[in-house]
């Protein structure tokens, strides 16, 4: 209020020279009086009130709201670089898994086309076996065939010698029988 009132006495009396400005010492709180410069001139210059100066603290919401906004704007940079390196780190996992599934496929082709070559081989052999099994089965048809001549023309000699054999006894007999001598060879079972 001291301080309103001599402002508002300074200003009622504009004609009046200047009041003394008081400026607070460093060391004491006495206020010592500083003459006006003298380059002024008081016709033009404005009345001053004597205003004593005491050290006022920075308004906090100035210096809060600088650094408040300083805090939020590293903040949001913070913020930024994660997202970034999530972002990073998402991409680099999908091409690991990419690159994985990549090969993981390529294996699989690989393997399938191994297997189908490996039952291609298989079935070639299969068929070669299948093929000489066949040869074998029609040449043992044939050797048996073959086996089966020779025995009936075997059985065909048998059969005609026994069928000498039978003549020959018969004429012998006869010759036996019409001459009246007894066969010269034995029987010989007897």
């Amino acid at each position: 209020m001291a301080e309103e009132t001599k402002e508002e006495v300074a200003a009622e009396t504009p004609d009046a020279p200047p009041p003394e400005a008081e400026v607070p010492k460093a060391d004491s709180d006495k206020t010592t009086v500083v003459p006006p410069p003298a380059e002024e001139k008081p016709e033009k210059s404005k009345a001053l009130a004597v205003v004593e100066k005491t050290p006022v603290p920075e308004p906090k919401k100035s210096t809060s709201g600088s650094h408040d906004r300083d805090v939020a704007l590293a903040e949001v940079e913070k913020q930024k670089k994660l997202s970034f390196i999530r972002a990073w780190e998402d991409s680099e996992k999908t091409k690991a898994e990419n690159k994985a599934q990549k090969k993981l496929s390529a294996i699989v082709a690989w393997e399938n086309s191994k297997k189908a070559a490996l039952e291609a081989k298989l079935r070639k052999i299969e068929e070669q076996l299948e093929k000489k099994k066949a040869e074998y089965a029609e040449t043992m048809k044939n050797k048996v065939a073959l086996l089966h001549k020779e025995a009936e023309e075997k059985r065909a000699l048998v059969e005609a010698k026994r069928g000498e054999e039978l003549l020959k006894a018969e004429e012998m007999a006869a010759k036996c029988r019409a001459t009246g001598q007894t066969p010269k060879k034995a029987i010989g079972c007897f």
